[in-house]
C-alpha cells in the first residue's frame, strides 16, 4: 500500500468516521452466488481473535498496512469473489474502495480467544444480523465450537441459533463453522478433526435456528472427506486454515474435496495471503484454478 493511501485511510478514520457507512451505502453490490455457482473467498478474520501467526511466524499478520496490501492484491485477482472479515478489516477495505462488486461476509462471533481461561466462550462480539443487513453485506459467519466438558458451549449454541434465524429473516446466508472440541491432558483445547467428530458437529450445526433455508457450512478438509460431506445437504465451503504440509499437498486436498456435490467453493486466508515466497497473486491464481 502506498504511503499516501495509508495516510488518507488513517485521516479519514480520525476525522470522518461517518465515511464508513457512506462507503457501504454507495458500494456496488453483487449477489452471493454468481453465474458459475462457485465461490472463492479470502478470509481475514484472524487478527480479531488474536491469531497473528502463520507457518510458525508469530507476528506474520501484525502489520495492518501489509495485511491490507495482501488483501487488495488477492481481491484484485480474476476469479476472487470476495472476502470474509471483522468490522475493522472490512471497513478499512471499504474506505480503500476494495469491495466494489464483491461478496462480503461479516464475521459475527469469537469471544473465546485462544490461550485464555474463557477460550470456549464464543459469545458474539462483532457483527449482528441487523448490522450486516445495514452495511449491504451478503452473509454472516459464526464459529460453533462444542466442548462437551464446558458449559459455555450451550451459550454459543443459543447465540448461533438466534443468528441463523435473524439472518434468515433478512434472506442473508448464515455461514456456520462447526467443530467438536476435545481437551488435551494439559487442559488446552483442540478441534477434533476425526471424521466422526466432524460429522457430529455438522449434524448439530445444520439443525440450528428457525429455518435452515439460508444456512451454509464452512468445513475443514479432513480424512474421509466424502463420508463427512454426506452428513449434510447444505451448501458448504472449504476452510483453508494454516496448512501444515506443502502448498502442493494443500492444493491437491482442496481439489479433491471441491469435487464433492455439496462443496460450492473455498474460503482461504493465511494459505493464500502468506504463501511461501510471498507470491500472493500466484497462490490466489492457483486456488482459483481449482474451482
Amino acid at each position: 500500500m502506498r504511503d499516501a493511501a495509508l495516510r488518507s485511510l488513517i485521516e479519514t478514520r480520525a476525522r470522518h468516521p461517518e465515511a464508513v457507512l457512506d462507503a457501504a451505502r454507495g458500494r456496488q453490490r453483487c449477489s452471493l452466488l454468481g453465474d458459475r455457482g462457485r465461490l472463492m473467498l479470502v478470509a481475514a478474520d484472524h487478527p480479531a481473535r488474536g491469531g497473528l501467526s502463520v507457518g510458525g511466524r508469530a507476528d506474520a499478520m501484525a502489520n495492518r498496512a501489509d495485511l491490507l496490501d495482501r488483501l487488495m492484491t488477492a481481491l484484485d485477482r480474476p476469479g476472487v469473489d470476495g472476502v470474509l472479515g471483522t468490522p475493522d478489516v472490512l471497513e478499512d477495505l471499504l474506505l480503500l474502495g476494495a469491495l466494489e462488486g464483491k461478496v462480503v461476509i461479516g464475521s459475527m462471533n469469537r469471544g473465546g480467544i485462544p490461550g485464555t481461561a474463557f477460550e470456549i466462550d464464543d459469545r458474539f462480539t462483532a457483527y449482528d444480523a441487523q448490522a450486516i443487513d445495514a452495511m449491504g453485506f451478503n452473509a454472516g459467519k459464526m464459529l460453533l465450537r462444542i466442548d462437551p466438558t464446558d458449559p459455555a458451549s450451550v451459550s454459543t449454541l443459543s447465540g448461533c441459533a438466534e443468528a441463523v434465524s435473524e439472518l434468515a429473516s433478512r434472506r442473508l446466508m448464515a455461514m456456520i463453522e462447526p467443530f467438536w472440541v476435545r481437551r488435551l491432558s494439559d487442559g488446552r483445547t483442540v478441534n477434533d478433526l476425526r471424521p466422526e467428530a466432524m460429522i457430529r458437529a455438522m449434524a448439530v450445526a445444520q439443525g440450528l435456528g428457525r429455518t435452515s433455508a439460508y444456512s451454509w457450512l464452512k468445513v475443514p478438509v479432513v480424512p474421509d472427506m466424502q463420508r463427512v460431506m454426506e452428513a449434510s445437504t447444505l451448501p458448504a465451503l472449504l476452510l483453508g486454515g494454516d496448512p501444515a504440509g506443502t502448498p502442493q499437498e494443500t492444493y491437491a486436498a482442496w481439489q479433491e474435496a471441491l469435487r464433492l456435490p455439496t462443496v460450492r467453493g473455498l474460503v482461504a486466508g493465511r494459505a493464500l495471503l502468506y504463501p511461501p515466497g510471498d507470491d500472493v497473486a500466484g497462490a490466489v491464481d492457483t486456488a482459483v484454478g481449482l474451482l
